[in-house]
């Protein structure tokens, strides 16, 4: 199969694209021709060296979407010719490439309404925004949350779920994407350029954070007593939270049943895909560097020669 090989940490450069062997479903597993994955801001973190040791060449890639092709020995809820999306288990990647061996408990089926590239775009957006609003938060109607940039993957999905919640939702966004943001259900957009979202936003119950580093400490300003931080990105070194609020970091498990609950919110007119930019897979290299530069609006896809 061909594939996007990253062969040491680095730069984009570091991505070839060529040929890897062909996987093979073992018991419960299913092998999926990729015909989407999507970009993730883990990815380029892993391959400059930021998460964990290596052995190369290593493919990258966490949520795909595409079509059945062999099934392992117990599998008996998936066929071959089904199409289906997921999100690779914790611990591994490998969609950047025309195939995947996963689980098969842990993928769900593709409605026909949905294409490749949206079900790729909203696999891990929307299990991470689940588990962290609804699983760990327990954000509730007339709540009021922030949520730190508001244009990305996650925190877009994380918007609109708000939103559906009966949340009063505020953002934060650069001026150009305050539209899209406000388009996605936000009430109050905060441009981060221009203003001091801890001298705007007051009084929060919750501050979902997708930024990390000082966005992350400063947010424990915006939060009631007794309110929660439900972070993603890494935290401020050395730094000591509040004692008076919670601080948390939702266990964003793969499993099926979060990615039919996103299928159903879409069904409901609640979420929708968010807007996806798409490159060959073979230009993997380049979308690293557009996605690294974190002024992207939606989502980075890859699309494999399968489509």
């Amino acid at each position: 199969m061909k594939a996007v090989l990253l062969t040491g940490h680095g730069g984009p450069e570091t991505l070839q694209y060529g040929d890897a062997p062909d996987p093979v479903a073992g018991p419960g597993e299913v092998v999926v021709d990729i015909h989407a994955a999507s970009v993730n801001a883990a990815d380029y973190k892993v391959r400059q060296g930021g998460y964990f040791k290596l052995t190369f060449p290593y493919i990258l890639g966490r949520d795909f979407s595409g079509v059945v092709s062999a099934v392992g020995d117990g599998v008996e809820d998936l066929k071959i010719g089904d199409a289906v999306f997921g999100v690779a288990d914790q611990g591994r990647d490998g969609a950047y490439a025309e195939k995947i061996t996963i689980k098969a408990a842990i993928i769900a089926k593709k409605p026909a309404s949905l294409s490749h590239e949206a079900a790729a775009a909203m696999g891990l957006s929307s299990l991470t925004a689940l588990w962290a609003l609804e699983d760990t938060a327990r954000l509730k109607p007339g709540e009021t949350i922030l949520i730190q940039g508001g244009a990305g993957g996650v925190a877009g999905f994380a918007i609109q779920l708000a939103k559906h919640i009966g949340a009063t939702v505020i953002t934060t966004a650069s001026a150009g994407n305050a539209d899209y943001v406000r388009g996605l259900g936000a009430d109050q957009v905060i441009n981060y350029n221009t203003e001091d979202f801890t001298k705007i936003a007051r009084d929060c119950d919750v501050v979902f954070d997708t930024v990390g580093g000082d966005v992350q400490a400063r947010s424990y300003d915006v939060l009631k007593p007794g309110g929660r931080l439900v972070f993603i990105a890494p935290p401020k070194k050395d730094f000591t939270p509040r004692q008076d609020v919670e601080t948390l970091r939702p266990a964003v498990t793969r499993d099926r049943a979060h990615l039919e609950r996103m299928l159903a919110l879409l069904e409901e007119g609640a979420v929708w895909p968010p807007n996806i930019v798409r490159y060959d897979l073979r230009d993997a290299a380049e979308a690293h560097r557009v996605a690294e530069a974190r002024h992207l609006t939606g989502k980075l896809v890859l699309v494999t020669a399968l489509a």
